[in-house]
């Protein structure tokens, strides 16, 4: 839960420690502070900085998430916890900025990694299938929506009913 920058200062703070107890001889605490350095390093490539952009993106401040987002420098070796909850909130993000090719390919990804709960699931891939009807791709949108029906009786209410209007949406064309 920590910025790039702010892990960096950390580190450096458990580098000066560990620097310390070494010249001291205290090499029990120098060998915790060594363990702690390479628990911030696992959580730069394990877990980045997804949940402070979760907290961003949640209060709407979708600037900041975007930049905390950006912070992750291999997504790819993000815990896939971690990584399906990347691509959720960074479609969404896309999605504010409009930039629906981008947003579909986000969500997209989130739908092949697990995420909170079904729900969230369900959200990913609707978004994809409201994209493609907005491009006028049906049959894409068709199939994204038929991937929900699997998880229809442990979705909301609220999610059901937008299932429903993109249905009518696409049986309109």
């Amino acid at each position: 839960m920590f910025t790039n920058r702010a892990r960096i200062l950390v580190a450096g703070l458990f580098v000066i420690l560990m620097a310390v107890a070494a010249h001291y001889k205290v090499y029990q605490l120098a060998a915790i502070a060594l363990m702690f350095i390479i628990l911030l390093i696992y959580g730069y490539f394990k877990q980045g900085t997804i949940v402070l952009a979760a907290k961003a993106f949640h209060q709407k401040d979708y600037g900041r998430a975007e930049q905390l987002l950006r912070q992750v420098a291999k997504p790819d070796m993000l815990a896939k916890s971690r990584r399906g909850f990347y691509e959720f909130i960074y479609g969404g993000v896309c999605l504010q900025k409009q930039a629906y090719d981008e947003a579909e390919q986000h969500y997209e990804l989130a739908a092949l990694y697990p995420l909170r709960n079904a729900n969230d699931h369900v959200a990913a891939l609707v978004h994809v299938a409201n994209i493609n009807v907005r491009k006028g791709n049906y049959e894409k949108a068709r199939a994204y929506l038929q991937l929900t029906e699997k998880h229809k009786d442990n979705i909301s209410a609220k999610m059901k009913d937008v299932i429903w209007k993109v249905r009518q949406e696409i049986q309109k064309h």
